[in-house]
């Protein structure tokens, strides 16, 4: 008895379901997949915090070391996690990161920034400069491309 016919048979649903994925926005070959193309390997500093400004001692950071991975300098303590990141509509899992003592301006700033990863909804990226749009605040985070 030959097991053609029958492999033919359990691949057809399959293939099917793998074709109807990859139209789906923000699937592997999708239109919606080049929001993400330009993040992957990508490092961010940050420039403005929703329009307070940064302080300049320490550098806030944004990285997107692989897809669905970010991770940064929150100010002066370093910070990981996860990213979902449809079309442009962006959402950061739970954060994690060191617990060094920070003198209170830069504890401020990193809380704020923290917080605005959290409640971010929307990227822009226009050349070397990505927009945060984060719910809540009047102005976007923009952030300045350090490593394409």
């Amino acid at each position: 008895m030959s097991h053609t016919p029958r492999l033919a048979w359990l691949a057809a649903p399959v293939l099917m379901a793998l074709s109807a994925c990859a139209a789906l926005p923000g699937a592997p070959g999708s239109a919606g997949a080049s929001a993400a193309a330009p993040l992957v390997g990508s490092e961010w500093r940050l420039e403005d915090l929703g329009g307070r400004g940064v302080l300049d001692r320490l550098q806030a950071t944004l990285a997107f070391p692989e897809a669905g991975r970010v991770a940064g300098n929150s100010t002066c303590n370093r910070f990981f996690g996860s990213y979902t990141l449809m079309q442009d509509r962006v959402a950061f899992g739970q954060l994690g990161g060191t617990r060094m003592a920070c003198p209170e301006p830069l504890a401020d700033q990193e809380a704020r920034y923290l917080d605005a990863l959290q409640k971010a909804q929307r990227i822009e990226v226009q050349g070397k400069t990505m927009l945060v749009h984060v719910q809540g605040l009047e102005k976007p985070l923009r952030l300045t491309r350090t490593k394409p």
